[in-house]
């Protein structure tokens, strides 16, 4: 028998997303969706239309909204279910997603009327913070309804007057918490110092800040698909979005370029396509691209690039921005080529000039960028505090780079 989740998109009935008896996913946009006049996609893979979509063009969107490679085995086997059944994973954590998505089961999605939260005591934060590891996203406790893409331990917290809260029952988050566990050292120091450098030149980052509750360091970082209502500052909106793997119907599984996964020239056309603002866009993402190579980060793949879906569509803040290279066990290939190029070692300024090619943008105008953001990167590393030990070799190492990368 076919089951069917109510899909709900800022708290209205947007579609209904189907596992038939095959096991297949499809969804619908619902009728009411498509008659009301501010009605828009879900996703830019997504079109309005009354005709259902079917598995091929519905599971890389659905599926994105989910955790992935050991999360995503771990929560499956808490659960009970298959790690690869995406509607079985929806119907259990999919009450707060990443963007607008809320899923229910058909007939029984009530929005509660206030939004539930449960205060974490001084006691209760740093128990849960080791619990992530063996219990992502905390799937399978009483109420606790909350999904989010990728492959860190990390969990969608309520943030207010400094208390962290649980969000209950589907309740929007605020913020993500990310704790000190991994299996590489010091890697949430990495990613504040690098989200730090990112905003002190200028460019558009989540914000984040590193807390410690008992002996357990995390990075708490702010959402930015999620704001205050203005006509009340008690109830959290959400915004949506969507990242580029999503956007363009790719796989999580296949996020990589090598694997299938969006290359930089897909990426630049799907803002030219796609973004109510294509020349703001198109410059913020040069400078990503040009920042990622700056401080060694070989990871900025498919899904670590969105858009956020706030008076248009337009290029959301920077994250997840990490100096791979300074983990020597990692490999220097990059997730996506730059000028034809994987491993980030042999880039050259030919390199950026082939890129500048592919992606339409003048090659003066390409190089002058790249020495901008190099000479705003060697101001801004002093002034950032050095706090702990990962700090100080990613800061070494980009400065390196930056430093090479003027005598290119």
């Amino acid at each position: 028998m076919a089951k069917i989740l109510d899909v709900y998109f800022y708290e209205k009935l947007t579609g209904q997303l189907e596992q038939d008896i095959h096991g297949d996913l499809n969804f619908t946009y619902a009728a009411s969706w498509l008659a009301d006049p501010e009605a828009v996609a879900i996703s830019c893979s997504l079109p309005l239309q009354s005709e259902k979509f079917t598995r091929k063009k519905c599971n890389p969107f659905f599926e994105g909204l989910l955790p992935e490679e050991n999360q995503r085995k771990l929560i499956a086997r808490n659960l009970g279910i298959s790690d690869k059944n995406d509607f079985s994973m929806l119907e259990k954590i999919g009450g707060e997603c990443a963007g607008a998505l809320s899923f229910f089961p058909s007939g029984k999605s009530i929005i509660p009327s206030e939004d539930q939260y449960h205060e974490l005591s001084d006691l209760e934060l740093p128990s849960i913070l080791r619990e992530l590891p063996a219990r992502p996203l905390l799937a399978g406790e009483k109420d606790i309804r909350l999904s989010l893409a990728g492959v860190q331990d990390k969990l969608a917290v309520y943030v207010k007057n400094n208390k962290i809260y649980l969000p209950l029952n589907g309740a929007p988050s605020t913020h993500i918490l990310k704790p000190d566990f991994t299996f590489y050292e010091g890697v949430i120091f990495n990613e504040a110092f690098c989200l730090k450098l990112a905003k002190n030149i200028g460019l558009l980052v989540a914000e984040a800040d590193l807390r410690k509750s008992e002996n357990i360091h995390f990075l708490l970082i702010k959402r930015y698909d999620r704001v205050l209502n203005s006509n009340n500052p008690e109830k959290i909106m959400r915004l949506h979005q969507e990242d580029f793997c999503q956007a363009l119907a790719v796989s999580s599984r296949n996020k990589y370029q090598n694997e299938g996964g969006p290359s930089l020239k897909q990426c630049f056309d799907l803002i030219r396509a796609q973004s109510s603002r294509p020349v703001v866009d198109l410059e913020r993402m040069v400078n990503a691209v040009i920042f990622n190579y700056l401080i060694g980060n070989c990871d900025a793949h498919g899904k670590n690039f969105s858009f956020l879906y706030l008076d248009g569509v337009q290029l959301a803040p920077l994250y997840d921005l990490i100096c791979t290279l300074c983990y020597e066990e990692l490999d220097k290939k990059m997730a996506m080529k730059l000028g034809g190029e994987y491993n980030i070692n042999k880039i050259s300024m030919q390199n950026f000039d082939k890129l500048a090619e592919e992606i339409q943008f003048a090659k003066p105008a390409l190089r002058k960028r790249i020495v901008e953001l190099a000479d705003k990167v060697l101001l801004a590393l002093p002034s950032i505090e050095i706090e702990y030990s990962r700090q100080e070799k990613v800061a070494a190492l980009i400065e390196a780079r930056a430093r090479d990368l003027l005598v290119f």
